[in-house]
């Protein structure tokens, strides 16, 4: 159990830190203000600034976030009238930091009840020190202060010039995109890993290794060294096409066109059907046959079509979902990930190696989909607001956000259940 955990940690851990590189590189390099990057959600373990920056650890390994300024999910924690504050004023007369936290105190820091503020254009905070309510005082804000929130957690202040729409519009594209982006390159290189590691490339191919005994293929009359070159007369190139096509067939008459010995023979199959994982799937019992390519190009090509294989059956998924109907034994959450995970350990690193690819392809996929609130929604924005020539309302594109959010979690807890109940029922 505790290797299952360390290896959850370490696989969730990277495939985070990649994608959320991936968006906090090009903020950056955009001059969008990163005020926060994180890795896990919930209560702070850690915390660090440097450059502009607060890095956290949370204690939930669930998931992570790049904190940019301005966007609809910067949690800023408005500093309402009759907030206590203090302040950390320099030689200058300007604030450098403003502590709306009870957990920590500023050096010499000046107590101060707000009664306005404007963090983001003029860049000014007023209230009444030390309790004197027959002055109001107002103190110019740095450009670059910072604003200990209530947990404690020190980041920088949001000015207009570095918020996220300050930004030209391909430039935030590319920092919605770029996530997605790293989770593909990091499975691309994984993939190439694991073929070095394996000392080349095995694939399956369309030719049977075998058939189990008293199974359809074997009473069908299939053949040990059969190739299967079409299924209801469509021609078949790989032996993942055709596995899928037999799961998606149970109790369905399909009609193999098969060569044996030079010879083009037709056999008519009808797939068992078998629950696997709450589904009802197609089995006729055959075995592919492999074949291993150790050369030097085979090894780095497959970075590209291992990549491209596990793309191409996630596509196949999501289409049986829209053709076949949608159902929540099609999803997995962190508990199949986890159950996954413990089977991977159990099975060898190059499993884990094979699973941080499969996943990694998996996360970029996911958070491309057009739904509000993932990268492909963010990008469907920006693509409305190009035809546009306008952005939308902020307060618009909150409550977009926000709907999508709900819907996501909803859709999480259901998927967590369902995992649950699958997995451990």
């Amino acid at each position: 159990m505790i290797v299952t955990i360390i290896t959850f940690i370490i696989v969730f851990g990277i495939l985070v830190i990649v994608h959320e590189f991936g968006h906090f590189y090009f903020a950056k390099k955009a001059g969008i203000l990163v005020r926060e990057f994180s890795v896990g959600m919930g209560p702070k373990a850690v915390a660090f600034r440097r450059n502009a920056t607060t890095y956290t650890l949370r204690f939930l390994p669930i998931g992570g976030y790049v904190r940019m300024a301005g966007v609809a999910d910067d949690e800023d924690e408005e500093l309402k009238p009759g907030t206590p504050v203090s302040l950390q004023v320099g030689s200058d007369g300007i604030v450098h930091s403003i502590n709306a936290s009870k957990k920590t105190t500023l050096f010499n820091g000046i107590p101060l009840s707000v009664t306005a503020t404007d963090l983001e254009k003029e860049l000014w905070i007023e209230g009444y020190e030390n309790g004197d309510e027959s002055e109001v005082k107002r103190y110019a804000v740095d450009h670059d202060a910072t604003i200990v929130e209530s947990d404690g957690t020190e980041v920088q202040v949001a000015p207009v010039d570095v918020q996220f729409q300050s930004a030209k519009l391909w430039q935030r594209m590319l920092t919605n995109f770029a996530g997605p982006m790293n989770n593909f390159i990091l499975a691309i290189i994984t993939f190439a890993i694991l073929a070095f590691m394996q000392g080349g490339v095995t694939s399956t191919t369309t030719h049977v290794a075998a058939t189990t005994a008293n199974s359809v293929a074997r009473t069908a009359g299939i053949q040990k060294g059969d190739q299967i070159v079409a299924v209801n007369g469509k021609k078949m190139t790989s032996a993942q096409s055709i596995s899928l096509l037999i799961q998606d067939s149970p109790k369905q008459r399909l009609n193999l066109t098969i060569k044996r010995a030079g010879q083009t023979k037709k056999i008519a199959v009808t797939p068992a059907a078998k629950m696997v994982s709450g589904n009802r799937i197609g089995q006729i019992g055959v075995q592919w046959a492999t074949k291993t390519d150790t050369s030097l190009g085979a090894k780095l090509a497959y970075g590209f079509t291992g990549s491209w294989g596990i793309t191409k059956q996630i596509f196949q998924v999501l289409g049986r979902m829209v053709t076949h109907g949608f159902s929540l034994n099609d999803l997995g959450g962190p508990v199949a990930i986890f159950a996954t995970t413990s089977q991977a350990a159990k099975s060898g690193v190059r499993t884990v190696i094979y699973l941080l690819a499969v996943l990694s392809i998996n996360l970029g996929i996911v958070n491309l989909l057009p739904i509000p609130a993932l990268d492909g929604g963010k990008l469907l924005l920006n693509i409305v607001e190009g035809i546009r020539g306008k952005p939308l309302r902020v307060e618009t594109e909150s409550v977009i956000t926000l709907i999508g959010f709900g819907l996501l979690m909803l859709l999480m807890i259901l998927v967590t259940w369902n995992d649950i109940q699958r997995y451990f029922f």
